[in-house]
């Protein structure tokens, strides 16, 4: 069984989805009140581990009207019976039945009630029990002033299930959110926790697996689930870190880079360094005739095509060569928005096409969106939010962006693969299916870091033949690479920002590990 439930440890849901889960297991009779005591007691073991009575002996704790609230009670109770003090903040004076029985048993513990946030100005930890998973309306009023009276005390926060006030999918503040030093989702991961804009609210995260059967969960997603995060075990089974003895570089596939100009020359380097850790076997370079010495100079394996300059240093015309030699084409990087010519042609390829950077602006500023989702071939957009927003002005209107719906509404417009970068990057494909890369660092906020991801991603999708995974499957794998090479660069070096030429070495070295072993996750990796 314990095999069994590690197949839903990656699986993202709603808060919809999430509530018809629950309905199936009370339906098959599962008591409320025995699913309560099972996450709450789970939450309340981890508590002790990470918050030792002796450091912090008193503890607050918020209670909302619902389940949640009484899931905090429970916590209160377990804490109370292992030599914690508890003080206990009840802003609204009605309570389900079964949080009402909770708060009772409570105070005949002994436990102290209050209205007033001020009870807990001296706590030196809070567990924020208000509201859990599925909240829709904007927390106002007096509980929304003691909330930020809350925050405002910097005091470390244990949010359980969710931050009080995010909303469950969008990851938006709803009025005003507690700011948690560490939050605790409850069974599977919702869709807030790869939503940017409630990223700051959630401090470190941890999934409590309470033991939810995997049928029930199968039986309102699917199998597999449409939105899954990218793990250590799924990218190893994709990215090709094993090879047939007999194999050759014409085997493993051969890339055809066009990137560069004499403004951004660097770009065509480090999208060439980056398809160098994906393995390809083949990597050719078309790039500005200026560029070719310094291009030998740092990528001396590459093919390097001379392409014609036009007056800003940027290729004026590709020189006919036969697409069909390609496995694959990574188009944009360094490139300007004078090379329009450029993704007309290759446009009309019938390849699979990765396009990033000045590429996609093109696309932006020429309308060929209608052009590209009738490309018969797969293309593969690789955006950071600005570059989508010019892509897609339509879908980025409001001010509020969930990012996951925006993403894969465009990908169904453009009928392309859609890879939204962020600190939780996205990768949705126009079938419906999402990836989500659930790590990141600042130290890949780094001008260069993108072009290394474009060649790495075009060298993965070259070997596709080999690799033999859906296209989505693979670019999701190299985004996860990407990001894990970024995070060893920060913990070598500095969270400050890795330059590209590094982050392309720590690719290599995370790929090259004994079965990714020196990635150690404080994302998920804790499954109690």
């Amino acid at each position: 069984m314990q095999k069994e439930r590690k197949t839903i440890e990656s699986v993202v849901v709603n808060a919809s989805q999430m509530q018809a889960i629950e309905k199936l297991i009370f339906e098959a009779g599962m008591p409320v009140p025995a699913l309560m005591e099972k996450a709450a007691t789970l939450t309340a073991n981890q508590i002790q581990n990470i918050y030792p009575a002796d450091k912090f002996p008193l503890i607050g704790i918020l209670v909302g009207p619902g389940h949640n609230g009484g899931d905090a009670l429970v916590i209160a109770r377990e804490l109370s019976l292992n030599g914690y003090q508890v003080l206990i903040y009840r802003p609204l004076s009605k309570l389900k039945e079964l949080t009402a029985n909770h708060a009772q048993y409570a105070r005949n513990l002994g436990m102290k009630f209050g209205s007033k946030i001020e009870l807990l100005k001296n706590c030196d930890l809070i567990i924020d029990g208000l509201f859990g998973f599925g909240l829709e309306r904007e927390i106002s009023g007096q509980l929304a002033i003691d909330i930020e009276q809350l925050n405002q005390w910097h005091k470390p926060v244990v949010s359980v299930d969710i931050p009080s006030g995010i909303h469950t999918d969008t990851g938006q503040v709803l009025g005003v959110a507690v700011n948690a030093a560490h939050t605790f989702c409850l069974g599977l991961w919702k869709q807030a926790f790869f939503q940017d804009s409630a990223l700051k609210y959630l401090g470190k995260v941890n999934r409590i697996d309470f033991g939810i059967p995997p049928h029930y969960v199968w039986k309102v997603l699917g199998k597999p689930a449409p939105i899954q995060i990218m793990t250590k075990e799924m990218a190893r089974k994709i990215l090709p870190i094993e090879r047939s003895i007999t194999t050759h570089k014409y085997k493993q596939g051969h890339l055809l880079l066009i990137c560069g100009s004499r403004t951004y020359a660097g770009g065509s380097i480090l999208a060439g360094l980056g398809a160098r850790s994906s393995g390809v076997g083949m990597l050719s370079i078309a790039a500005p005739e200026s560029l070719k010495s310094l291009l030998v100079s740092h990528i001396p394996e590459a093919l390097i095509i001379e392409c014609p300059e036009n007056q800003w240093g940027a290729i004026a015309s590709l020189p006919f060569f036969d697409f069909n030699q390609y496995s694959a084409i990574a188009c944009g990087c360094g490139l300007t928005k004078e090379a329009t010519s450029v993704i007309e042609t290759v446009l009309k390829s019938d390849l699979p096409l990765i396009l990033d950077a000045d590429g996609l602006n093109i696309v932006a500023a020429k309308n060929y969106l209608e052009m590209i989702s009738t490309r018969e071939a797969e293309t593969i957009f690789t955006p950071h939010l600005g570059e989508f927003k010019r892509l897609f002005p339509n879908l980025t209107a409001n001010e509020f962006l969930n990012r996951l719906e925006i993403a894969q509404q465009a990908s169904q417009i453009s009928k392309a693969i859609i890879l939204l970068k962020g600190a939780r990057t996205i990768i949705t494909s126009p079938q419906g299916k999402t990836w989500l890369i659930a790590e990141s660092t600042p130290a890949l906020a780094k001008g260069g870091s993108g072009d290394v991801l474009t060649g790495l991603i075009g060298g993965l999708v070259a070997q596709r033949e080999t690799i033999a995974k859906p296209l989505e499957d693979i670019v999701a794998s190299g985004a996860w690479l990407h990001q894990q090479g970024g995070i060893l660069a920060a913990q070598n070096r500095s969270q400050l920002g890795v330059d590209g030429v590094s982050l392309s070495e720590y690719i290599l070295q995370v790929i090259s590990s004994h079965e990714f072993g020196i990635w150690n996750s404080e994302f998920g990796n804790t499954q109690v």
